[in-house]
């Protein structure tokens, strides 16, 4: 499962626009909207220092959020934010309401473990990771937070697929037409001293 979810305090926002959005962060508050689930969008306010350190704390876009609105609570899901190309603070996020039954389409990191398990990179091959994130269709209440690599046995000249990720089950990839790559095992720059293993198919 992905990071734990968590609550923010939101107020309702009447005025809307570039003037009223500038009053708002002015004042330490951040524009948002709540759009989805076949029901008008809602226009909020949102505390930029809690939301600030939601975003840097890591799993922001996958976790699912409850919006409290003066006492009515949504489960929502972040879709999208915008930074100050600055000064670093946020301008605006999106918010997609899920329930039960909702599928959502987001990018799961992917992280590599056993490194020093891997025969190729004892004599001094590096993973290439073509891909850092993996994006996949999933039920909104179960993303996973990570998908793991084991590294064991990689050799010079192997490539890690898809396929050899075990998937949590309703997880699918949104890429369905090839066993894509996720990383290789490459020689370093300088080549190799000694003989690698094959290629495997």
């Amino acid at each position: 499962m992905s990071h734990e979810s968590y609550e923010l305090k939101a107020e309702a926002r009447e005025r809307v626009g570039k003037g009223s959005a500038r009053e708002l962060r002015r004042n330490g508050l951040i524009p948002a909207v709540i759009y989805g689930d076949k029901q008008p969008p809602i226009s909020i306010t949102l505390n930029t220092n809690d939301v600030t350190k939601r975003i840097h704390a890591g799993g922001f876009m996958t976790t699912i959020v409850t919006i409290d609105i003066g006492g009515k609570k949504i489960k929502v899901l972040p879709k999208d934010y915008h930074l100050d190309p600055v000064r670093d603070f946020t301008m605006h996020v999106d918010f997609l309401r899920v329930s039960g039954n909702t599928q959502v389409t987001v990018e799961i990191p992917v992280h590599f473990i056993n490194e020093d398990k891997s025969p190729g990179i004892k004599v001094g091959g590096v993973v290439n990771i073509v891909r850092h994130e993996v994006e996949v269709h999933c039920p909104a209440d179960a993303i996973p937070e990570a998908f793991t690599v084991d590294l064991t046995g990689a050799k010079i000249g192997d490539s890690i697929h898809i396929s050899q990720i075990t998937l949590p089950k309703g997880v699918v990839p949104v890429i369905t037409d090839r066993d894509f790559t996720i990383a290789t095992i490459i020689a370093p720059a300088g080549g190799l001293s000694g003989e690698e293993g094959e290629e495997e198919a």
